[in-house]
């Protein structure tokens, strides 16, 4: 994983505006256990692009991972609003078992307590 940091830095400073590398950067900080560095990397992607889904979705996980529900609540129905939800499949491969486990309870809940709430309408 450092290796692929690395080379994401490099590919960024070739080309700073290339926010796929950025994404692969931020990956890799998260994978090395750096997530407030991974955290402000897509910080700074989502304010050149914020309407994409991959980033938001990964900040998410970031602020569920921090324990701010509310947070990570509000980039998740952002993703969903934008309408590009196949970025998450991709996404929870590169989760950390534990991670991808607290994000699919967490969905799984939310979903729960959605489908109650229109059940009580």
């Amino acid at each position: 994983t450092p290796g692929v940091y690395h080379l994401a830095s490099l590919l960024v400073e070739l080309d700073a505006s290339d926010e796929a590398s950025r994404i692969l950067c931020a990956d890799a900080l998260y994978q090395m256990g750096c997530v407030e560095e991974a955290h402000k990397l897509l910080l700074l992607a989502l304010s050149r692009n914020p309407q994409r889904s991959p980033i938001l979705a990964r900040l998410a996980l970031l602020q569920l991972k921090k324990g701010f529900m509310y947070d990570g609540n509000q980039l998740l129905k952002k993703v969903i609003r934008i309408g590009d939800t196949s970025c998450l499949l991709p996404i929870m491969d590169i989760f950390k078992d534990e991670d991808r486990k607290l994000m699919q309870t967490h969905c799984h809940f939310r979903a729960l307590a959605i489908l109650k709430d229109k059940q009580e309408d």
